[in-house]
């Protein structure tokens, strides 16, 4: 059911009691950019200097994956600009940069009555939402699918004004004039951006805007050969000297730096610590006691540090993780617990007659392990709260550091910074509301700045897991059909997580009541991906909402990074059980995906592929996000050999279908950058937990790949017009399930959970 701009809203829908009118006109904002001295704002989008200098806002967060160059770039192509003089500036918060196309994907978690309501980006509520929220969180490869349309329509705008402009200068026809590398041209004239902004600037915007009729794309080259981008990502150079600036980088006059030291996960109070130890330093400047936690700020990180671990802080815990009763719960609840029925096709399980093979598989907890810890910059005064923080989701960030400390959310700035990593561990905000908490308490004695930085072991202890998941599949055979499948069954005991982390962003609940609230609720998010893209005539899908004692959190491919692993074994264990060659066992059952095919026979020619025979080391995965008409599609063959080592993955073949591709060095990037992080999640990544702390407690036992254990990639990406889907997840789904083909056609041993060699070789 959608609502469209005649339609009537129920208040309930959102969350309250009472019948309300929700105002269904186009809702305008005032422009949130700040134009600084010889500067000419136009939209909310962009800025241009009188030196010709394009300042391009960018909502979204910058965490590695290349935002901060995508938007930028389709600004300057629909603009005209010349590239070299393009800048970027974080945006701020703002109503004008929602995110719909995300705040409708999870409709469910903010507004858990009706969901359906807002379910799809063009309904209204959904829009209107996003906007009144300020909602333009980071998640999900939206970004294009949210702003490229105000990106190019502002900047369409902005090149209509000019263009009148110097229309109007030259006495010219308007039609005959066009902006190109910084300049509007008319025959042997021009004129550059700069000469004509401040007059322009003045102007009044078309409208419509004057979109150019060729969308912002790069054709990708034939072959594993890489090409030079007309378009360079804009943060590669500061990057590469170390002066790009992340959060863990601010500096600010008579700063000091707070170290911390959480209880055990997950339901922990601060019950004593021996305040003295540390009595008569004066290093240290301020003991900060949270309810669950312990901070000390000193004039320097490792002073503070060095104090709250001499305090030995105690904790009294009435609920830990514990690995083990994780294991009883899926036991349990994989064969026989209570399921929802999320997806089916054809008569689902009604078709199922006789189980002729059944399968289950497992993946362990994975920890985030950003290259940067949770860090946090804030200053309190006046009542005032300033916020230097990289969030995924900054107004929730905001509003929940506001709560902490009993502020209004108009009283906290927050400056947005990038991230060293992310994963999406940085759509929590818990450091955002220690830090603002540390700073007021700080600030009791005179205000200051004060920088939180949690070490890599308050990392992995207080940040919650990916969460773990067991699949249990089953299929009925064709009779006599060599093994094609007839009906297919995929049954997944998963935590409610999204609505866990709903709670949690949402509602700023803690990690336990956000468990509790989200117990026992069907989670269609939770078991994404799991629909095979095959054309079996008959599959469903089941939710089994599993308890395991903890909460847990969204990472990097979410669900699609066990479902894809659970889909793509099974269906390389069903070839095998016949002996069909991998490849051509898929292509004949993929039915009219076409798109699939290509990248099947692509990634195969890539591969060299020789049928994943015995011993050859070759396994084969394909995986499909996003729907069959507009989802990116992705076929990888990982190749392994025995070394003294053991196995190692010596190479990645990928062919790639992402619809039309906008910067094909930053596709490359995401594609090659995701296949290492599904390598990371096929050998290690994982952890156990006893008596509530993770049993991997630094970097080196997670067994992360180095750089001597990354295999060549090769990455092929097929051209198409359809729209552009975000490649930042598709490598890291189907990564782990083509290893595990691979491990079993160079072993002969079939591996059915992650990390693969949990099981032992």
């Amino acid at each position: 059911m959608a609502i469209s701009r005649r339609g009537v809203l129920v208040g309930a829908a959102v969350g309250g009691g009472l019948l309300v009118a929700w105002g269904l006109r186009p809702r305008a904002f005032p422009t949130p950019l700040t134009p600084a001295e010889g500067e000419y704002a136009f939209d909310a989008w962009l800025k241009i200097a009188n030196d010709g200098v394009v300042t391009v806002a960018v909502p979204q967060m910058e965490m590695g994956q290349g935002v901060s160059t995508i938007l930028p770039q389709i600004i300057a192509q629909e603009l005209g600009a010349d590239w070299r003089q393009v800048a970027v500036e974080p945006a701020p918060v703002s109503g004008a940069y929602a995110n719909i196309p995300l705040a409708a994907k999870w409709s469910a978690l903010w507004m858990p009555a009706m969901p359906e309501l807002a379910g799809e980006p063009d309904t209204i509520l959904a829009e209107r939402y996003a906007q009144i929220s300020r909602f333009s969180a980071t998640a999900d490869g939206t970004s294009l699918a949210a702003y490229e349309l105000p990106c190019r329509e502002a900047a369409a705008s902005a090149r209509g004004m000019l263009t009148a402009e110097a229309a109007e200068r030259w006495g010219a026809p308007l039609e005959e004039c066009y902006a190109r590398g910084g300049f509007i041209v008319h025959e042997e004239k021009q004129l550059s951006f700069a000469e004509l902004v401040e007059a322009a600037a003045q102007r009044e915007a078309p409208d419509p805007a004057p979109l150019r009729s060729e969308f912002p794309s790069e054709r990708p080259i034939a072959g594993p050969a890489q090409g030079d981008t007309a378009f360079p990502r804009l943060d590669l150079p500061s990057k590469v000297d170390g002066t790009h600036l992340f959060a863990g980088d601010v500096r600010l006059p008579d700063m000091v730096y707070a170290a911390i030291k959480h209880g055990p996960l997950e339901q922990a109070e601060l019950s004593g610590f021996d305040e003295k130890a540390f009595a008569g330093d004066d290093r240290i400047v301020g003991i900060i006691k949270g309810k669950r936690w312990l901070a000390v700020a000193a004039t320097d990180w490792w002073s503070a540090d060095q104090a709250v671990e001499a305090m030995k802080p105690r904790f009294s815990v009435s609920n830990v993780a514990e690995s083990d009763r994780s294991d009883r719960a899926f036991d349990e609840a994989v064969p026989g617990g209570e399921a929802f029925r999320i997806a089916t096709r054809g008569e689902g399980s009604e078709a199922l007659k006789e189980r002729d093979i059944a399968r289950r598989y497992h993946v362990e907890p994975a920890l985030h392990a950003p290259l940067e810890t949770a860090s946090a910059t804030a200053r309190y005064a006046d009542g005032k709260l300033e916020l230097w923080i990289a969030s995924q989701a900054p107004e929730k960030a905001r509003e929940a550091a506001a709560k902490a400390i009993g502020v209004p959310v108009e009283d906290v700035i927050l400056y947005p910074m990038p991230a060293g990593g992310s994963f999406d561990r940085r759509l929590e905000h818990d450091h955002a509301i220690e830090v603002a908490l540390i700073a007021r308490e700080l600030s009791k004695e005179r205000p200051r700045p004060v920088q939180l930085i949690w070490s890599r072991w308050q990392e992995h202890l207080a940040g919650l897991p990916r969460t773990p998941a067991s699949g249990l599949l089953w299929a009925e055979l064709v009779p006599g059909a060599n093994g094609r499948i007839n009906a297919m069954h995929v049954r997944v005991a998963v935590p409610s997580t999204t609505h866990e982390f709903g709670e949690r962003l949402f509602n700023n609940k803690t990690a336990w009541a956000a468990r509790r609230a989200a117990a026992g609720k069907a989670d269609p998010l939770a078991v994404e991906g799991a629909m095979p893209p095959y054309g079996i005539p008959h599959v469903a899908i089941d939710h089994v909402p599993t308890d395991i004692g903890h909460g847990t959190a969204r990472m990097r491919g979410n669900a699609h990074s066990y479902t894809a692993f659970f889909v793509e074994s099974f269906i390389d264990e069903t070839a095998a059980m016949f002996g069909r060659e991998p490849l051509s066992y898929r292509i004949e059952m993929l039915g009219n995906d076409t798109r699939m095919v290509s990248c099947l026979q692509r990634a195969a020619r890539l591969a060299q592929w020789d049928g994943g025979r015995d011993q050859s080391g070759q396994g084969l995965a394909c995986h499909l996000m996003g729907s069959l008409q507009s989802g990116g599609r992705i076929a990888c063959i990982a190749t392994a050999r025995r070394d003294e080592g053991g196995l190692r993955v010596i190479k990645l073949s990928a062919a790639v279908d992402i619809g039309r591709i906008v910067n094909l060095d930053i596709a490359r990037q995401q594609i090659e950058g995701g296949l290492i992080f599904g390598l990371s999640l096929a050998r290690g990544s994982s952890t156990r937990y006893s008596g509530g702390l993770p049993t991997n407690q630094r970097l080196s036992q997670l067994d992360l790949p180095v750089l001597a254990d990354c295999p060549e990639i090769e990455v092929d990406f097929i051209a198409s017009e359809q729209d552009p889907f975000d490649p930042g997840e598709l490598g890291a789904a189907v990564c782990a399930p083509a290893i595990a083909n691979a491990l079993f056609s160079a072993t002969g041993i079939r591996f059915r959970r992650l990390p693969l060699f949990s099981e032992g070789l």
